[in-house]
């Protein structure tokens, strides 16, 4: 059986002891294992602050740009045996395994092109400068530091490829080391991405840690100026930003937990309209794309109290056709889950879910070997049931929920998740549309509007863009990743510069823009 390895302070190394097994998802079988135990996390976190961050430091933005740059082109240069044993340690389709790989070199390529157009500088300058005193002599700048600490990731199972790389793309830029710690689930795809990383040469020593496995004591050896950003479920995320050592030292953590999002189709998009398409085509996405294990698929569908019958049929008419099977199999639509504890925890769900809504499709395992589901569709009995707005079922899973219409009762309903990733609406109503997007905004990281004019034009809501900021309040953990250069600003350090013009000006203000 492989032993996946950890790369720690200039080595890769493997931990002894009690080890979590890996598994095809098709056939949960073991293919690799691997543990952390006795290795020596302490001298990794020393590593990082003392060789990799300096070194960071010493680069400017558009030398860090120009790593990231060569990282997306080591990483894509292997995707087709990256997509391969995707397939074999991930579960999911050739499709799902793209999704997941060009998610991470375009991110990676995407920081790098902004990078490359920032001052060849280390730093960044925030807005304008102000004058302080009586005249301008006494001058203040803003400017963005790097900190002076390690960045440690601890990422989603989902994701092992597109997860690490978002995060380390704006940690890289910004100027800060990382280590980056995939879930167990699919360490092995995750492992050679790191051995990409580590061969192409493009980061100085000490800027990229990966650890597989257990945390272990990782967490204790956080100071101030270190950095913990998190992906999972919400009760491992309370886990991490209670941990006694990054309170006790005032460690800067970020949380993307659950999300139960929804989608909203208006009483306007009558089933003859482009918007109305979009909304089925989105949904039907989101079951098939990664078997529905995508923090923002939709959970929630609100639809007219008239128009149930309507989207069941349209709804149940697509879904009841797609293919769930072994995702090396071509006509695979859905494949398994990660492991079988995925499988029973979604299979939990469900009957959670059937205490107040009625299964219309699906609801029960596939085959009797593999970690399969067929997707599922639930109706509602009763749309103000705390169950429906609180169970995020990860996996092809969605509810039905009727409402009046009205936007009152879509910001009613849909705030009732307690802070999400990501609200769709499917409307042509502008009314309608702009006051149903104010109502649910305070309580979402993104909300994504389809019409008959974006026919055509508009990426689907589930896909996180670089360019915007991914993450939500509330439930869904209060954090913000990606947002372009808002991105870089977790790891780094607001500071006013204060003193005569002629210094803080010209040296931390922003560079004079050369005329053509």
């Amino acid at each position: 059986m492989i032993r996946i390895e950890s790369y720690l302070a200039g080595q890769w190394q493997a931990g002894n002891g009690e080890a979590d097994t890996l598994v095809d998802p098709a056939t949960l079988e073991p293919i690799a294992e691997c543990s952390t135990a006795g290795l020596d996390l302490g001298a990794a976190v020393r590593h990082a602050r003392e060789v990799g961050g300096p070194a960071l430091r010493a680069m400017t933005l558009p030398e860090r740009a120009a790593a990231l740059k060569a990282l997306s082109a080591a990483i894509h240069e292997q995707r087709e045996e990256l997509i391969e044993l995707s397939i074999q340690n991930g579960g999911g389709t050739r499709g799902d395994a793209k999704f997941d790989l060009d998610g991470a070199t375009g991110t990676l390529m995407a920081y790098a092109s902004m990078g490359k157009r920032l001052p060849a500088r280390s730093f960044l300058t925030d807005g304008d400068g102000d004058q302080l005193g009586r005249t301008p002599r006494f001058w203040g700048e803003h400017v963005w530091v790097p900190r002076a600490g390690v960045a440690v990731h601890l990422n989603a199972f989902n994701f092992p490829g597109w997860g690490m790389a978002e995060k380390m793309a704006c940690a890289i830029l910004a100027g800060v080391p990382v280590i980056e710690k995939p879930a167990p689930q699919t360490a092995l795809i995750a492992e050679r991405i790191a051995r990409l990383i580590v061969a192409s040469g493009a980061l100085p020593e000490g800027a990229f840690q990966f650890l597989a496995g257990q945390p272990g004591d990782l967490l204790d050896h956080l100071g101030p100026q270190d950095m913990v950003a998190f992906t999972g479920s919400a009760k491992t995320g309370q886990l991490v930003r209670s941990h006694p050592n990054l309170l006790a030292n005032g460690v800067r953590v970020r949380v993307e937990a659950d999300s139960v999002n929804a989608h909203v189709l208006a009483d306007d998009a009558e089933n003859d309209s482009a918007a109305y398409d979009q909304f089925l085509q989105n949904i039907v996405t989101d079951l098939t794309q990664k078997a529905g294990q995508k923090c923002t698929a939709v959970r929630r569908i609100l639809v007219p109290e008239g128009r149930i019958e309507e989207v069941v049929e349209d709804l149940k008419g697509q879904v009841e056709r797609l293919k769930v099977g072994n995702g090396r199999e071509k006509d695979t639509r859905i494949a398994a889950l990660t492991d079988q504890r995925q499988l029973e925890a979604a299979l939990a769900g469900i009957e959670e879910l059937k205490a107040h809504a009625e299964v219309v499709t699906g609801g029960e395992r596939v085959g009797d070997t593999g970690a399969f589901l067929a997707p599922t569709l639930l109706v509602a009995k009763d749309g103000e049931a705390d169950v429906l707005h609180s169970t995020e079922v990860f996996g092809p899973v969605s509810t039905i929920v009727p409402y009046d219409g009205s936007a009152d009762s879509a910001v009613s309903l849909v705030n009732r998740g307690g802070g999400g990733l990501v609200c769709a609406l499917y409307s042509n109503d502008v009314k309608w549309t702009e006051a149903v997007t104010l109502g649910v905004a305070p309580w979402h990281g993104r909300v994504w509007i389809g019409s008959d004019r974006l026919q055509g034009q508009g990426l689907p809501p589930s896909l996180v863009l670089p360019m915007c900021v991914h993450g939500g309040p509330g439930r869904a953990g209060g954090g913000e990743e990606l947002g372009g250069l808002r991105g870089l600003q977790f790891y780094m350090q607001r500071t006013s510069i204060q003193g005569f013009q002629g210094l803080v000006q010209k040296r931390f203000g922003a560079p004079a823009v050369e005329e053509a």
